[in-house]
């Protein structure tokens, strides 16, 4: 039987300021990508997404940012390759220190936002974040953008590395994501995101906006949790997946 690992980025809530239904993605994914405070998130918020993904039996990963407070970590920065390094070591530091003290342990890495977009056209600042983050933990598993840059990255590097696709987002013909600002870019309709995956999965390609099939390995599917519908987007998925006879479950390396 064919198995996918499903992932949502959380832990983005600072201080009263809510973001996402967390409680709910977690009774519905297999592995959590926990902001670290840099483009979202706050120490509070960090410790008890940690301990409730434990509770729901969540892998636990580090998902570092842009210092982008304001913008979500969204807007691009121009930060010299030495920075980005030591930015991702902050970031990934921070997070494996809180797993470390609720009990449980960081198994992977995700770049967010517009440092994931950047790295996967730039092959140079993907391998710099990703240098940052095996200088700290040299086993962890690095969760790339499938057949973008940050693929090509870390099978230079030689490290453990799954392949991410998004079920709420629109794809180019080069594998990258369509820029948000554009029509479609973003799936809101569960009917049309869970049958949507379902197909690539089987196919084990990303199906592009034109139709265009890009083969690549499918390891993790991304479940955003900040949009109107994106509990319905995940229960739809994750149920679309068991039907058509796809284990959902975590990754392994």
């Amino acid at each position: 039987m064919p198995s996918v690992d499903l992932n949502a980025d959380m832990g983005e809530s600072f201080g009263p300021w809510s973001m996402g239904d967390d409680k709910s993605l977690l009774r519905i994914i297999t592995s959590a990508n926990i902001a670290c405070g840099v483009h979202a998130g706050d120490p509070d918020v960090m410790a008890q997404t940690m301990t409730l993904a434990v509770e729901n039996g969540v892998g636990i990963g580090a998902h570092p940012g842009f210092p982008d407070l304001q913008g979500f970590g969204r807007r691009n920065m121009k930060i010299p390759h030495d920075s980005l390094r030591n930015l991702v070591r902050y970031q990934l530091g921070s997070a494996i220190g809180m797993a470390n003290a609720v009990g449980t342990q960081v198994r992977h890495l995700k770049l967010h936002g517009a440092l994931s977009n950047m790295c996967s056209v730039d092959i140079d600042m993907a391998r710099a974040c990703y240098q940052g983050a095996l200088d700290v933990n040299p086993d962890i598993i690095i969760m790339v953008l499938a057949v973008t840059k940050q693929e090509e990255a870390v099978r230079e590097l030689g490290c453990k590395w799954v392949g991410e696709i998004f079920a709420d987002r629109a794809y180019n013909d080069d594998g990258t994501l369509v820029d948000r600002s554009l029509p479609g870019a973003v799936i809101h309709d569960p009917e049309i995101a869970g049958p949507r995956i379902l197909e690539m999965v089987r196919e084990g390609a990303i199906i592009t906006e034109t139709g265009k099939r890009l083969e690549t390995a499918i390891d993790t599917i991304c479940l955003h949790g900040d949009g109107p519908t994106a509990v319905q987007i995940a229960h739809s998925v994750r149920e679309n997946l068991i039907a058509g006879g796809v284990e959902v479950t975590k990754f392994l390396r």
